[in-house]
């Protein structure tokens, strides 16, 4: 298989070219735009998998191209992987329709602390926003994505998914009336959306009911991502007793096979916000984000234990926010 840069060789290749040692200037290049290629993606897939593998296939066709003719690298690399990611997630539609239960992104760790760009960008990687993104034609989250959260002029996007940019600006207008209906009215800050989770982690584990209701909205909707490899709610949880109820029965028995006594929790910052990660077993066992209204009462909760989406948790070490 072809050699890729992966994360923490792009690291060492930026200090080497601080420290001006000699690099490839191919590799030097993708390296650059390494992480924007995968922030592109995964915006555009919803899985960190498929977005390693789509900047996988970018490098190879980077690898193979004849980068005398290349005036803008980073634009050439953004056409490649966002043709990638259109062509994979036209086939990745397919099989989520056959999808056991409902279906949700991959949660991915972020660190503003890291990378300062994720606080610009964390409204676009939410769980909450991917979900919508899941609702457009892949051709208008492609236009979306690369024109609201980076900001490519609809020429450039043109250029980018090969299309007439008179087609490019129909989707964009689409995609955003679409989006902006759907989308979240309100978001939290940060302070607030970590007293509440942490006020709800508390409540949820510890199966006090009247808390959690204070806590959620009446028409609070729960979304539980098993894929047939766990048991979840197959369909959505809808109103605040039945989602209440929900958490607080998991709490008296085993989840996933491992005791609430073995079981280990840390707030970490996913998907730009503040939310929980479950471990046990010597492996991470589930993901909840939340979204909260201006009052903040928590309106929905995504709940992601299918074991095949935690591997981009998983790899890393999860930190205490």
């Amino acid at each position: 298989m072809a050699y890729v840069p992966q994360a923490e060789e792009v690291a060492r290749l930026r200090f080497d070219l601080a420290a001006r040692r000699p690099v490839h200037p191919m590799t030097a290049a993708f390296g650059e735009h390494r992480n924007l290629l995968f922030s592109v993606a995964y915006r555009i897939l919803g899985t960190a998998a498929d977005a390693e593998d789509a900047v996988q296939d970018a490098w190879m066709k980077w690898s193979a191209a004849d980068r005398s003719e290349v005036a803008d690298p980073k634009a050439y690399l953004v056409r490649i992987v966002s043709n990638v990611a259109l062509d994979r997630l036209r086939s990745a539609q397919a099989r989520r329709e056959t999808y056991v239960g409902p279906w949700l992104p991959e949660p991915i760790l972020t660190n503003a602390a890291e990378d300062p760009a994720t606080v610009d960008l964390a409204d676009s990687v939410s769980m909450a926003m991917l979900v919508v993104l899941e609702t457009l034609s892949p051709l208008e989250r492609a236009v979306f994505v690369l024109k609201e959260a980076f900001g490519f002029s609809h020429g450039e996007i043109a250029e980018a998914v090969e299309r007439s940019e008179s087609s490019v600006r129909q989707a964009a207008h689409r995609a955003r009336e679409h989006v902006q209906a759907r989308r979240p009215r309100f978001h939290a800050d940060r302070a607030r959306q970590r007293e509440v989770t942490e006020r709800f982690f508390a409540a949820a584990t510890g199966g006090d009911i009247n808390t959690l209701m204070q806590l959620l909205s009446p028409d609070v909707t729960l979304w539980t991502d098993g894929g047939g490899k766990v048991r979840q709610a197959m369909r959505p949880v809808i109103g605040a007793d039945k989602v209440a109820t929900w958490f607080a029965a998991i709490s008296t028995r085993p989840y996933q096979g491992v005791e609430i006594a073995d079981m280990t929790a840390e707030l970490a910052e996913l998907n730009g916000s503040v939310g929980i990660v479950f471990a046990g077993a010597g492996r991470v066992i589930a993901t909840l984000a939340l979204d909260l209204d201006h009052t903040g009462h928590i309106t929905a909760i995504h709940n992601v234990a299918n074991p095949d989406k935690l591997g981009a948790v998983t790899i890393r070490v999860v930190r205490q926010v």
